[in-house]
């Protein structure tokens, strides 16, 4: 894709960064990261903010080079992340607007645009993990609903969300890759039960999810009903393949802070850090060219970003925990250790990128079956 602005580009970037500059100052400080209430409160005020200026549906609805040039300015502005909107945002959303129906899009999007709604992931199971094929959360048709039963876990975001991306098991008997339906599922439903989960961080942004026939419309059912394996490729190629994007353009200012500070603590003079630093450089700089070419290529082509995101996810998990690592070697000694510092947090968190979003083995997996072509693994 050409990286050149074009004029209508240029122009957009513009007056994006006029409107952050007038916008910004007068926004209130960011919330304690453990208090998820006004965490949320504070994410869905910023998403409203975008909303009410046109910005608000840039993360799918907008050309892949507006959106890039979205994620850049608000970034190196310092604006507020997606945050409690990130399922809805950069996961649900997408898949609605991909997979759902002219009604469903109807119904779910201009909420989660507006940021009326938060949305949360239920995919993860405790005897399951990143291998979603052996979930075991039992939907039973009832009607004109489904009840549900069974348990989640790491939910992303549960305890403040309005409805929850759910993956249930509507054949039992089917293979492990069929028999499975994505649902929409109101969390005010009766039946539910969230229990959050304290992260290494000290934030509890999971939980466990615990389901007793819990009454989902069937015509909450995205997809197809036993076609939901297929579907949640589509959620899970919008979460490995774009939804890091704007994090890699924190990297890279990370990256310039910590030269920044590697000069003024004197550790500059240090030829391995400075290599290290130099190399990091380079990976996040290749990183961005390839969001840039999972976004350009899904928005030319119509279609959701493909085996790029598994290449993407795999490579940048690994990037962003060296990058924190090289983050306690410029704090050293009890500077690593200060968790007031958020270099500090972020380390503690980098440890996860790994494991969330499908693990680095299922991304060699997929890599080696889609991209190589060798025979599944057993």
């Amino acid at each position: 894709m050409d990286l050149a602005d074009t004029e209508e580009e240029a122009d957009f970037r513009a007056r994006l960064r006029e409107w952050l500059a007038a916008v910004l100052p007068g926004l209130p400080p960011a919330p304690d990261p453990a208090d998820w209430p006004a965490r949320r409160a504070h994410d869905t005020a910023w998403q409203r903010r975008l909303y009410d200026a046109g910005y608000g549906d840039l993360h799918w609805a907008a050309s892949p080079a507006l959106r890039l040039i979205f994620l850049e300015e608000t970034e190196r502005a310092g604006a507020p992340y997606v945050g409690a909107n990130f399922v809805g945002l950069l996961h649900a959303g997408p898949t609605i607007a991909a997979e759902g129906t002219a009604a469903q899009r109807a119904r779910w999007l201009p909420p989660i645009l507006r940021g009326d709604h938060v949305w949360c992931q239920g995919f993860s199971e405790p005897d399951a993990g990143s291998d979603l094929a052996s979930l075991r959360t039992r939907a039973v048709r009832d009607g004109d609903r489904y009840l549900v039963s069974g348990a989640k876990l790491w939910t992303s975001h549960a305890e403040v969300a309005d409805w929850c991306e759910l993956l249930v098991r509507t054949d039992p008997d089917a293979p492990r890759h069929r028999g499975i339906t994505w649902l929409a599922m109101p969390m005010d439903a009766p039946g539910i039960t969230v229990r959050p989960l304290r992260t290494l961080t000290g934030t509890a942004e999971f939980a466990e999810l615990f389901l007793d026939e819990v009454p989902v419309p069937v015509a909450n059912r995205v997809g197809e009903e036993n076609d939901g394996w297929r579907v949640t490729m589509v959620t899970l190629s919008y979460e490995r393949g774009t939804a890091f994007a704007g994090e890699v353009v924190a990297c890279r200012r990370v990256l310039g802070e910590l030269a920044r500070e590697a000069r003024a603590t004197g550790r500059w003079d240090d030829p391995v850090l400075r290599r290290r630093l130099g190399r990091l450089g380079a990976e996040f700089r290749a990183l961005w060219r390839l969001v840039q070419w999972n976004v350009g290529g899904a928005g030319a082509t119509g279609a959701v970003p493909g085996a790029g995101g598994s290449v993407f996810k795999l490579r940048y998990s690994h990037a962003r925990q060296e990058l924190y690592d090289a983050a306690a070697e410029v704090l050293g000694g009890a500077g690593a250790l200060d968790l007031d510092r958020p270099w500090v947090h972020d380390r503690l968190s980098s440890l996860s990128y790994t494991i969330a979003a499908g693990t680095s083995q299922i991304q060699r997996g997929i890599l080696a079956e889609r991209v190589l072509g060798l025979p599944k693994g057993r």
